[in-house]
C-alpha cells in the first residue's frame, strides 16, 4: 500500500498540529492521492464536519478522564467558530480543557474537518510520552499508520437530545504491533473509538480511548473520553 499522504496534502493550508492540515485537500490533490486515502482517513480527516454549522457558534464538549491507574477529572472543551477569511466556516480558536490540565493549542485559520479529533489525539501523544518517556513523533506515527491501514469502520446508531441518529465508529489499537511495545507493555493495548455523525453539530458524537487491566474482570486501568454537549455515552 503506497505511503499516506497526510503531509503532503495537509499541508497545503498551513496548520500547526501534528503538521497537518484541518482543511479539505484541493480537488486535484484529493483525486491524484485517492487511491491513498483509507476509507478512516477519509472520514476523519477529509470530510466538510464543520459543513453543517453557520458561523458564529461554539461547539461544547465534556471530557473525562476515569481508571484505576491515576486519579481522574471532569472538565469541558469548547471550540468558538467564526467565519474563516473567505466566508465559510470556520476559523477555529479551542479551548482544550481548563487550569492545571489546558493544553495551549494555536488557532486553525480555515478549518472544514473538526480541529477537535486531532485536539484529542495530541493530548493523548502526550500523555503517552508522559507515562513512558517515549517519543510523541514515534506515537504520533503509530496513531497515523493505524488510521491508515488497520482502523475498523462499523454503523451503529447513538443517542444525541433524546433522539436516535445514524453514526459510524472507527475503531484503531495503534501500540499492538509496535516493535517498541515491550517498553510499554501495561500501555499497548490502548484502544481508541471515534464516533462521527452528521446529524450531530460538527459531525463528531465522540471520541474514547480505553487501557483495559490484564484481567478481564477489572476494572480499567484507563478511560479518556470526550463528548460533544448532548451526547449520552453508551457502552462500546
Amino acid at each position: 500500500m503506497a505511503k499516506p499522504l497526510f503531509a503532503r496534502s495537509w499541508a497545503l493550508v498551513g496548520a500547526l498540529v501534528w503538521g497537518l492540515a484541518l482543511a479539505l485537500p484541493t480537488a486535484a490533490t484529493a483525486q491524484d492521492g485517492a487511491r491513498d486515502f483509507s476509507p478512516a482517513e477519509k472520514l476523519l480527516f477529509m470530510t466538510r464536519q464543520l459543513g453543517n454549522l453557520k458561523p458564529p457558534t461554539t461547539l461544547n464538549y465534556s471530557f473525562r478522564k476515569t481508571g484505576t491507574m491515576e486519579a481522574g477529572f471532569d472538565d469541558r472543551v469548547v471550540l468558538a467558530l467564526k467565519a474563516a477569511a473567505d466566508g465559510r466556516c470556520c476559523a477555529v480558536h479551542t479551548d482544550f480543557l481548563t487550569a492545571a490540565q489546558r493544553m495551549v493549542l494555536p488557532d486553525v485559520p480555515a478549518a472544514d474537518s473538526n480541529p477537535v479529533i486531532l485536539h484529542f489525539l495530541e493530548r493523548e501523544v502526550r500523555e503517552m510520552q508522559r507515562l513512558t518517556k517515549g517519543s510523541q513523533l514515534h506515537f504520533r506515527k503509530r496513531i497515523r499508520m493505524a488510521v491508515f491501514n488497520a482502523a475498523t469502520v462499523r454503523d451503529l446508531s447513538l443517542r444525541y437530545l433524546g433522539r436516535a441518529v445514524p453514526a459510524k465508529e472507527i475503531r484503531i489499537t495503534p501500540y499492538l504491533e509496535d516493535p517498541n511495545r515491550p517498553r510499554y507493555e501495561k500501555l499497548a493495548v490502548k484502544e481508541y473509538r471515534f464516533l462521527l455523525s452528521d446529524a450531530v453539530p460538527g459531525g463528531l458524537f465522540g471520541i474514547r480511548a480505553q487501557i483495559n487491566a490484564a484481567d478481564a474482570s477489572a476494572p480499567a486501568l484507563l478511560i479518556e473520553e470526550l463528548y460533544l454537549e448532548g451526547a449520552e455515552p453508551a457502552s462500546l
